[in-house]
């Protein structure tokens, strides 16, 4: 028995080295692009940026392969489009760490919530032809299961319109799935939190139409809703008013993923590289999270909002609808797309995140630009975005450029104010910051919220990079600024947490 156990040890062995020599040779299934292509290519691949640059000293573009590694992804694929069309598709690592197999284009990714805003097209369609109507209260047109009314319903409702633009006042923000093997919930039970879904039910915490709120569970709502109208299982509705006219060859709402498309599709992995029991979820929470698709594929979709939104295209809708789909309906969101912020270049967007994979998908609206890119791994996040910077560099484009910061140097006597422990008060004590002077320069320790969704915290100090006096970056949290403010008599009396727009006050104990 020991001899066997050790036969099959050393093949596993075996198999997870020659997978691991493949891991990171790039593959791309298509025709060779052109020599100006592959440049463009190359700088890429070879010019991942950090989040923050020093105004004045050189930086060094990362390796792909390199951070693929670091970040313990297996696997990515990348669409990028302009004008109408796809220029150039590429992928890179293995969809299989244990066998070996490679990522190409045709490699199936889940797309977590960018399942949302294609979802919404489909719901949109039949608001096109009458079966669904954007602004009347849901509750009159669903049969077998109800929205709620409580406290918050009295006078407002939950709509269409407010479903796909988060601001129904739904509650549950998503969804984790199931594994392989384990019991799947209906619609209904996943609706009322009943066994064996493993969520909380969804039920209305806010007045409808009164505040931007992220929800998961509202996209369910839209689910029963367009399956009730059509009499179609949802996988089929969307195959028939979305991914058919678009020609979304390679994706599916499906699920479980069918058999026969298993060993096209990547499997998941988790933030330290370690592979998800049966390769992936289950998500019967479609509408919210359970399609799988290509770059391709949602490429072809934002090409086709950008059509429609100009009016030189209708397969899906009308361009009023695509209109209203990409136009600010609650903060900065659309009707399932994100938006851009006021006064930005127009621009939609969602990110997509289930266990063991995550996605982006980035269009302008009117330039015509925009690249999908899809992982495999629970940290692909971190990735997309260097790897993001590195397109936004090379194609000029007005975002996702890194933060450049001017550093000065200080009288290290300047800094002896900034020691001492800062907490945002409004976190119940949870967030707290110190600042320590070693070798004289300050450093940061602890934990910090910025916006509403936003934390970080930190093990290991972080040294704060001066602008002025008072002003300080750094390298290793992003594009978050630290300004600390003084009282009359000059002493420091609070750290003011920047990131973006949001702020965030931490009161010097």
């Amino acid at each position: 028995m020991r001899r066997i156990e050790w036969s099959q040890r050393t093949c596993l062995l075996v198999i997870a080295s020659v997978a691991m020599s493949l891991l990171y040779r790039a593959q791309a299934q298509q025709p060779a692009p052109s020599a100006g292509t592959q440049t463009e290519i190359s700088h890429i691949e070879n010019g991942l940026l950090p989040s923050v640059i020093i105004k004045g000293q050189p930086v060094a573009g990362m390796l792909l392969t390199d951070r693929m590694r670091y970040y313990h992804v297996p696997g990515i694929s990348i669409a990028y489009f302009d004008h109408g069309k796809i220029q150039w598709t590429k992928a890179y690592g293995v969809a299989d760490v244990q066998t070996g197999r490679l990522v190409t284009p045709e490699t199936l990714f889940q797309a977590g919530s960018i399942s949302k805003p294609i979802a919404a097209l489909g719901a949109l369609s039949l608001v096109r032809s009458g079966k669904l109507k954007l602004d009347e209260n849901v509750n009159d047109e669903l049969r077998l299961w109800h929205v709620p009314e409580n406290e918050f319903t009295t006078n407002q409702k939950v709509t269409l319109r407010r479903l796909l633009s988060h601001s129904a006042g739904v509650g549950v923000h998503g969804f984790s799935g199931y594994e392989v093997g384990q019991p799947l919930p209906t619609v209904v039970q996943i609706l009322d939190g009943l066994k064996p879904a493993a969520s909380p039910p969804v039920r209305v915490e806010a007045v409808p139409g009164s505040v931007y709120s992220y929800s998961g569970g509202g996209m369910m709502i839209v689910q029963l809703l367009m399956m009730e109208k059509t009499g179609k299982s949802f996988p089929a509705v969307m195959r028939s008013q979305v991914l058919g006219p678009i020609g979304m060859t390679h994706s599916t709402y499906e699920q479980p993923l069918p058999s026969n498309l298993v060993s096209s599709a990547a499997l998941g992995y988790g933030s330290h590289g370690s592979p998800l029991p049966g390769g992936f979820h289950v998500i019967p929470e479609m509408a919210a999270g359970g399609l799988w698709s290509t770059p391709s594929d949602l490429a072809r979709a934002a090409i086709e909002m950008q059509k429609e939104y100009a009016g030189t295209s209708d397969r899906i809708l009308t361009q009023a609808l695509a209109k209203d789909m990409l136009t600010r309906q609650k903060d900065n969101w659309g009707l399932g797309f994100e938006v851009e912020k006021p006064g930005a270049t127009p621009r939609f967007d969602h990110f997509g995140v289930n266990t063991g994979f995550v996605s982006v998908l980035e269009a302008y609206r009117d330039q015509g630009q925009g690249v999908v890119i899809m992982t495999n791994g629970q940290q692909g996040e971190k990735l997309i975005t260097e790897l993001l910077r590195a397109i936004a560099h090379e194609y000029a484009w007005p975002d996702f450029q890194p933060a450049e910061h001017t550093l000065i140097k200080l009288d290290p006597a300047l800094l002896e104010g900034l020691q001492g422990t800062y907490d945002q008060a409004d976190k119940d004590g949870q967030d707290k910051l110190t600042v320590t002077i070693r070798d004289g320069k300050p450093y940061m320790s602890g934990s910090y919220s910025v916006g509403s969704t936003y934390h970080f915290g930190f093990s290991e100090p972080f040294e704060l990079l001066p602008e002025t006096r008072d002003q300080y970056f750094t390298l290793q949290t992003g594009a978050a600024s630290f300004r600390f403010e003084r009282t009359s008599e000059g002493r420091v009396d609070r750290c003011i947490v920047i990131s973006g727009t949001n702020q965030r006050d931490a009161k010097k104990l």
